[in-house]
């Protein structure tokens, strides 16, 4: 599969290095090349300095080829836009954002993104490991909280 990564922080860095592990193809977008010692020696990535809300950086890391775009910035809003570039502009199939704020990401996914909330995630999974309950599928905690909601 080919994997475009916007960002290279902990979560791009870290999830580029597991998808190259089990021999897809892939590509990270990163503004900081000092962002880029989180890859290590040898980390058989594809690396396009700029921004992923640029098109044409887009464009060099081969988007129009992508099977999968992961907008994995710190900044939601960033996520969100390179998201919608990638979905609208170039058509990728599948879109998945990372998204720190759950209201923020509540409302993505009524844009029909896939967003994983890092918060909310571990959150339930500590719940359940102090509770002793098995793990669950990521739906079941990518949900905001009923003290949350509008």
């Amino acid at each position: 599969m080919k994997v475009l990564i916007f960002g290279c922080g902990r979560t791009g860095s870290t999830l580029a290095l597991e998808l190259v592990r089990r021999g897809h193809e892939v590509t990270l977008i990163e503004q900081n090349p000092s962002a880029l010692i989180r890859l290590g020696e040898n980390h058989g990535c594809n690396v396009v300095l700029g921004s992923g809300l640029e098109e044409d950086t887009l464009e060099r890391a081969g988007i129009r080829e992508a099977d999968v775009f992961f907008a994995a910035t710190r900044g939601d809003n960033s996520n969100l836009m390179a998201a919608q570039v990638a979905r609208f502009r170039f058509q990728v199939p599948r879109i998945c954002i990372k998204c720190a704020d759950p209201l923020r990401a509540e409302a993505y996914r009524r844009l029909g993104y896939v967003c994983i909330t890092p918060s909310l995630l571990t959150a339930g999974l500590m719940r359940d490991w102090l509770l002793g309950e098995p793990s669950q599928p990521i739906d079941a905690y990518n949900v905001l909280p009923d003290a949350l909601k509008i």
